[in-house]
């Protein structure tokens, strides 16, 4: 058999194609709308294409008809759609089904046109994906029915099955150093099924002969600290058996720092988020990387943060990854190239798929086709840089301009999560989802959907200074938020206006700053007995009879905030 090729549609950056041509396969082509991804395509596999919308093949037969012929079709629609984390999966499906259905229909039409080539295809997205595209297509679904009759077939007839032919898969069980779940559709055609392909690593708390899943901490040792300016010392790659002078190792060498505003508001929603689990900040190293993701904002409980090795105070005290370490963090060599300015790089990195896993898919297709099994990775050694933005710099940021928010940002914080309560100082309703001209206190019972929240008047602290008084230095704590601290709360628009800047004014704190004050100030009060059983006179918190002293305490406080923002509207 001559050289098994590969056809590949939305290719972005080509980590598919990638792991196909690392186990032998020649890649042919690709298709992507984007430009920055077509350039880094071309460029890395040495072609000659121009950007194509997948969506052209959602009626026209001839286009389809033009495609290469080849042993293998790869497609990865994109997973915006379908994601959980783009509008907490609730956003719009059409596009994301169209694409995906452009796909299958080229699939379609290859495997069945008289003197197919095509030996097996293989899809990728999000595992919630296969919540939504169909368990079984006939020609008819895929506007083929005319097409279907023409080669003889039931346009009612199954043209492409995906129940049964999916999976989803951990890209570390496959040597990539990052726990990254991925639906797998397709089919090794002679096998009308799809061949999942055995595990290379495990999980530290699996038991087997496997090694364990690589870390986070095993490909930063390989990587000189960014800030290490290159030299002609060898690099050697992380994956691969390969090195490089540090010198060629584009995209890496350049300052990520974060402003402390920024990765406080990552730290934050890591480790106190209001209604999900705790996180690690900085990110833990002993671990494979959490999932890379295609946008590099330092803010989101996604970030991957990194304490900076450019000993800084406050503003770049944290950074996210680099460029190149993402890429290594995929499983891309080192040699390899991406298109494009920082935020594109990114983009085709994170929508990328691993090439560990596509390499693993390409190993038991190769075998289907008894074809022999490449042992070692084929992988480019020398590197090319014409016409690629190497990031690389020896500048550091100057951290003078602060990240603003739009007019009118949502904020909600609380100072600390106990005994399943959380205590909200939020400038909007959060039971009802509303718009509010108020800065509300509220409590929330529990973590998430059907959980209730209770709002509270403004004021309401004055309620509260009874029960407090009879805790040890509960008078004091008192004394504590009304002098001094009560003070530096502004009216609610200048509040608002501060959150917007990230940045206080005159001797007044900004509401992230105050929030993060009362979970101090609280925190340096101990109790004898840490909760409080309410009494019915002393009912404060509805939902539960006994609660942690502190929540007493931060209601108290962030009730005071929200009173005194109010007061001068």
């Amino acid at each position: 058999m001559p050289q098994p090729t590969v056809i590949d549609f939305f290719c972005g950056a080509g980590g598919f194609s990638e792991g196909f041509r690392q186990h032998g396969f020649i890649i042919k082509g690709g298709y992507d709308y984007y430009r920055p991804a077509i350039d880094t395509f071309n460029h890395n596999f040495g072609l000659n294409l121009s950007p194509k919308n997948i969506l052209d093949f959602e009626i026209s037969i001839e286009e389809i008809l033009q495609v290469p012929d080849s042993t293998v079709i790869l497609g990865s629609p994109p997973c915006v759609s379908f994601s959980n984390s783009n509008k907490s999966g609730k956003a719009d499906k059409s596009m994301g089904l169209r694409l995906t259905e452009s796909f299958l229909r080229v699939i379609a039409v290859k495997k069945f046109q008289p003197g197919s080539h095509l030996k097996a295809w293989l899809m990728e997205n999000v595992p919630n994906s296969l919540k939504y595209i169909k368990e079984y297509y006939s020609f008819k679904d895929l506007n083929l029915s005319d097409w279907a009759r023409s080669i003889g077939q039931d346009p009612q007839s199954i043209a492409i099955t995906i129940k049964g032919n999916s999976a989803i898969i951990n890209s570390a069980d496959y040597g990539s150093p990052q726990i990254r779940k991925r639906a797998i559709t397709g089919e090794v055609i002679n096998e009308n099924s799809l061949i999942i392909p055995v595990a290379t690593h495990r999980g530290k708390k699996k038991k087997g002969t496997l090694p364990s899943h690589r870390t986070l901490q095993e490909i930063r040792a390989y990587l000189p600290s960014p800030f290490d300016f290159p030299d002609n010392e060898l690099i050697f790659d992380p994956s691969y058996d390969i090195s490089i002078p540090s010198h060629h190792l584009s995209d890496h060498f350049y300052d990520t720092g974060l402003y402390e505003c920024e990765w406080k508001n990552s730290e934050f929603l890591k480790l106190n988020h209001p209604y999900m689990g705790r996180m690690s900040f900085p990110e833990n190293e002993g671990n494979p990387s959490r999932t890379i993701c295609a946008t590099n904002i330092g803010t989101s409980r996604e970030s991957i943060i990194y304490r900076s090795e450019y000993r800084r105070i406050g503003d770049g005290e944290f950074r996210t990854h680099t460029v190149r370490e993402a890429a290594c963090l995929m499983g891309f060599p080192i040699t390899y190239q991406f298109s494009g300015a920082s935020t594109s790089k990114l983009r085709l990195v994170g929508n990328a798929v691993c090439p560990a896993v596509s390499r693993s898919f390409a190993r038991v297709i190769r075998n289907s086709l008894d074809l022999d099994i490449v042992e070692k990775a084929i992988v480019q050694e020398d590197v090319n840089l014409k016409g690629i933005l190497n990031l690389n710099s020896s500048e550091r940021k100057i951290f003078e301009k602060l990240p603003i928010k739009r007019t009118g940002a949502r904020f909600r914080r609380h100072p600390f999560k106990y005994g399943n309560i959380t205590v909200t100082l939020s400038n909007y309703d959060i039971s009802g989802q509303s718009k509010s001209k108020k800065w509300l206190t509220s409590v929330q019972y529990g973590n998430g959907d059907g959980f209730p929240s209770e709002n509270y008047p403004d004021n309401y602290f004055a309620l509260m200074e009874k029960t407090i008084a009879i805790f040890n230095n509960g008078r004091e704590f008192i004394n504590r938020i009304n002098n001094g601290f009560s003070e530096r709360v502004a009216d609610a628009m200048t509040l608002q206006e501060m959150y917007e800047r990230r940045k206080g004014e005159a001797n007044f704190l900004e509401p992230t700053q105050l929030v993060e004050t009362v979970a101090k100030i609280i925190d340096e009060f101990h109790f004898d007995e840490e909760e409080f059983i309410q009494e019915d006179e002393s009912l404060h918190f509805r939902y539960k009879r006994t609660v942690p002293k502190k929540q007493v305490l931060a209601l108290y406080a962030i009730n005071k905030i929200s009173s005194i923002a109010n007061s001068s509207n």
